[in-house]
């Protein structure tokens, strides 16, 4: 975030035609937890830096994690989101009322619902296998396009489904993780691992570690 947001010409898109507001998701966990469950929505997965774009009322209708300064990998870089934006605000206003509307619906149904005490069922554990399956890149491992994250929790579920005997399950752990060590994302004089990788191959990370 901070390649983009330092970069004087970016900032002054931002200001010209944005109210910009930069907020610590560790002092708000109530707002983050909000606007990730809207990037979740419209992506499909989560994760930060987290950028989000709100109507005046507070209802975003567009959202995602890292934008690049530039476009990179097939991603558009920020100066052109933000014109996006700003050309979507000023030329389809009505559209994109209607897309936060749309949103933050779905964000209040997500929070109404509560946690099943059920056990997940045969067909639950297969259907996320499969989902997994077809996003997974088998060249360089991860899950989806750039940025790729390390993500302990879905090779946790994948372990456990090798050991109930669903074939490539392993493999999908073994080929991410021999990637990342082998990558730039993993520290090569410190130790450890940043926090997630801007591009397909795991070589350009993001410096930050989280602990």
């Amino acid at each position: 975030a901070h390649e983009s947001f330092e970069d004087p010409e970016i900032a002054a898109l931002m200001n010209g035609a944005f109210v910009c507001i930069k907020v610590d998701r560790e002092e708000r966990p109530d707002l983050d937890a909000i606007y990730m469950g809207a990037v979740q929505a419209m992506n499909g997965h989560g994760g930060w830096p987290m950028t989000v774009f709100l109507t005046p009322d507070g209802e975003p209708f567009y959202a995602g994690t890292y934008f690049p300064p530039e476009d990179r990998h097939g991603l558009p870089g920020f100066p052109r989101l933000l014109q996006g934006m700003a050309e979507a605000w000023a030329e389809r206003r009505d559209e994109v009322l209607q897309q936060g509307g749309r949103i933050a619906a779905t964000i209040a149904g997500q929070s109404s619902f509560a946690a099943s005490r059920d056990p997940l069922s045969a067909d639950v554990l297969s259907n996320a296998l499969s989902q997994l399956t077809r996003a997974f890149d088998r060249e360089w491992g991860g899950f989806g396009p750039a940025p790729k994250f390390p993500q302990p929790m879905t090779f946790e579920f994948l372990l456990r489904m090798d050991a109930r005997g669903h074939p490539g399950a392993l493999e999908m752990v073994t080929t991410t993780l021999d990637r990342m060590v082998f990558g730039g994302i993993y520290d090569q004089l410190g130790g450890g691992f940043h926090r997630y990788s801007t591009d397909g191959k795991w070589l350009v990370p993001h410096f930050e570690k989280m602990l």
